[in-house]
């Protein structure tokens, strides 16, 4: 399958173009995959579930959904994820819980690059473990899209992309693998996903692990996920939110004054940046007082923590996430 996005492929801008696209891309699917099933690595993001819409519209029941709690997720995800696709879409579910498998083997572990390795090759093993259970799983299905492919060229490795071992057993599925993020988001439209789903918040494959940057350490991991819930609902309040917006917890301490007596603090380090495709981006302004709101929110509500910064760095040459 090709890597490269064909100069004379029309941008996804309106209805007409992402009919067409969803249709070409159900014919391809049909006759790729035929009378075999296809394991899909159902995250719940935008890409993963605009993928499972589009093979549910495919080949149906020959589509089995693998969410995979790695105890990177964020807070109240892995809940969510089960009653949308489950309950709601009632997609074939199977739900499975790695959160020790995944972070035992993620000690200790500070290179980014080997942190994304090691999630992205767990998450294989999980999803070969599920399969071996099943009967005629042939394919993996992943929500691989463009900027993914070309980040791994020499940036970053994607979970989806540079972490997969050399003796995968499936063939992939990644009818969406040549889009940018808002065509994505024009497919789902396009295929009836609610607004919802469509257009929460983009998140990385690797989950929290690249926002607990370094090491990650479980008492850490705990306060990001905090801090990361009452960020994501005090920016989600503003009449026009950024494109994405999150927080890290970096691996180091700060002096802080907690109850008259010197305090040892993680900092919390805010980020919300705006973009079309996400190849570029740029931070987006935030008002004094929503900022000083997130920070006395973190700070009585987030155990380990005594600072709040905000990162104004644009892309490039920050890349968006941090890891």
């Amino acid at each position: 399958m090709a890597d490269i996005r064909p100069d004379t492929m029309e941008r996804i801008t309106d209805h007409e173009l992402a009919k067409k696209f969803i249709d070409e891309q159900v014919e391809m699917v049909k006759e790729q995959v035929g009378e075999k099933k296809v394991l899909l690595a159902l995250s719940g993001g935008v890409d993963s579930s605009v993928v499972a819409a589009l093979l549910l519209k495919a080949i149906g029941s020959q589509l089995v959904c693998v969410h995979v709690n790695n105890g990177l997720m964020r807070k109240g995800e892995p809940e969510m994820v089960v009653k949308i696709f489950k309950e709601e879409l009632h997609a074939n579910l199977i739900y499975v819980d790695a959160t020790d498998r995944f972070l035992d083997k993620l000690e200790g572990v500070a290179d980014p690059e080997t942190k994304r390795k090691i999630i992205g090759n767990e998450f294989i093993e999980v999803f070969a473990e599920e399969a071996s259970k099943l009967e005629g799983i042939e394919f993996l299905a992943q929500g691989t899209i463009y900027p993914d492919i070309t980040e791994s060229g020499g940036v970053k490795a994607h979970h989806n992309v540079g972490g997969l071992p050399e003796d995968l057993q499936f063939e992939l599925v990644e009818p969406v693998r040549l889009l940018y993020k808002d065509e994505v988001r024009a497919v789902g439209k396009e295929l009836g996903l609610p607004d919802t789903m469509v257009y929460r918040q983009p998140f990385p494959g690797p989950g929290l692990g690249v926002r607990c940057t370094g090491a990650i350490t479980r008492d850490r991991l705990e306060a990001l996920r905090e801090a990361d819930a009452i960020v994501r609902e005090e920016i989600g309040k503003m009449e026009k939110t950024p494109w994405q917006y999150f927080c890290v917890v970096p691996d180091f301490k700060s002096t802080g004054v907690k109850e008259g007596k010197r305090y040892m603090g993680w900092p919390v380090i805010i980020r919300a940046v705006d973009t079309v495709d996400a190849v570029t981006a740029e931070a987006t302004e935030l008002p004094w007082d929503l900022l000083k709101t997130m920070r006395d929110k973190i700070i009585a509500n987030v155990p380990g923590v005594n600072r709040v910064l905000w990162d104004i760095s644009d892309k490039p040459v920050s890349t968006i996430e941090w890891e």
